[in-house]
This record gives structure tokens, sequence and C-alpha cells, in this order.
């Protein structure tokens, strides 16, 4: 995401994967399309300290979860809140992918 390399992220999405946010629901393509420029933007602009992730594997089916403070300023908008983040992988062939990611927040 920092390094603003769109390929590269959604190597790791699976072809159905869904994202939640904001009370929206997009498929892969809506989310590469639309929302993924905006958060590779994000990323390079605003300061995250990620806190420690939990991470749970069950078989071929993994979760992972963390709480992420943001603190800066965004399209000349002032940043400070904590999202947390929800990530839902499947291991096929031996490789991980990302089938689900449901992110919230809440300002600080």
């Amino acid at each position: 995401m920092k390094k603003g390399d769109a390929a590269a992220v959604m190597q790791s999405v699976a072809p159905d994967a869904i994202f939640l946010e904001s009370g929206r629901q997009e498929t892969r393509a809506e989310y590469e399309s639309g929302h993924l420029p905006a958060d590779m933007e994000f990323e390079r602009a605003v300061t995250g300290k990620r806190g420690p992730l939990t991470v749970n594997v069950s078989g071929d089916v993994a979760w992972i979860s963390a709480m992420t403070e943001y603190e800066g300023s965004f399209e000349g908008k002032p940043v400070n809140f904590v999202g947390a983040q929800l990530m839902v992988l499947t291991r096929t062939g031996g490789r991980w992918l990302i089938r689900s990611v449901h992110w919230s927040s809440r300002r600080r």
C-alpha cells in the first residue's frame, strides 16, 4: 500500500473477495477500481501506529485482527482516529488469499 503498487496489493486478494467499510460492501473489482487508489494515498500521507496482530488459524482458514492509531493530515484535513481491521484468508494450493476485509473506525 505505502509503495503505491496496486498490482502487488491485489495479488493476495481472492477473485471473490469482499470488502466491508462504512456500512458498504464492495467486490474485489469495485475495491480495486474505486477504493484502493484512495487507500494507497491515505497510507502514504498519514502515520499509522499498528498494535499487535492477533492471528488465528484453523486448517485452511485464518483470521487476523489489529487496531491502528492514525494521525496526520489527508487531503488538507486533520486525521486522528483508531481503526480496527479484520481479514479472513483461505489457503488454496499452499497459498494464502484474502477473502474478506472489514474496516471500522472511531475518532479519538
